[in-house]
């Protein structure tokens, strides 16, 4: 009897960390460490992805993007926060500039070309907490809230990626 029910807990056991439940596959199984973009997350998976960066030194600089989806409209948003000559978190008040922009499928196909390739894992607190960033988020369809921390697959990658938000800026509202 207790060699029988030694060995139905493993069996349990084995299930939930693969990551079968009722015979239904969940999208991430306790064994997945990380999904990359292109081969785990598709282009018409991502609904949300965040780049934010921070510096609360003098010059104090706060930068956002995101590139989202709304009501079927794939959508960038960009705000820009500066406090010159000053310390500290830059607020609302600090905005110097501030734009979304409806975007066509080929410019949203670009943003997807250059975070293809990256991994998103999971969050965790890190002893880079409260560093000026930058951060990256990306959010996907049954995702779970679990796995959501971007990283390019290339510096030369993340610096392109940069630059195309850049070539977005003037074009927003």
């Amino acid at each position: 009897m207790k060699r029988s029910f030694a060995v139905a807990a493993v069996i349990v056991l084995i299930l939930l960390l693969s990551g079968c439940a009722g015979g239904k596959e969940p999208e991430v199984s306790l064994f997945s460490r990380e999904k990359t973009v292109g081969k785990d997350i598709l282009m018409e998976d991502i609904t949300d992805f965040y780049y934010t960066e921070e510096n609360i030194n003098f010059n104090a600089h706060y930068q956002r993007y995101r590139f989202y989806v709304e009501n079927g409209k794939y959508m960038f948003f960009h705000e820009t926060r500066d406090r010159a000559g000053d310390y500290g978190w830059c607020t609302e008040e600090d905005t110097t500039a501030i734009g979304t922009l409806e975007l066509t499928g080929e410019q949203w196909s670009a943003f997807y070309d250059l975070v293809c390739g990256g991994t998103v894992t999971a969050r965790k607190d890190n002893a880079d907490a409260g560093d000026s960033g930058p951060w990256y988020y990306l959010y996907w369809k049954n995702d779970g809230d679990k796995y959501q921390v971007y990283a390019f697959d290339s510096y030369d990658t993340e610096k392109k990626f940069v630059e195309y938000c850049l070539t977005l800026v003037p074009l927003c509202d």
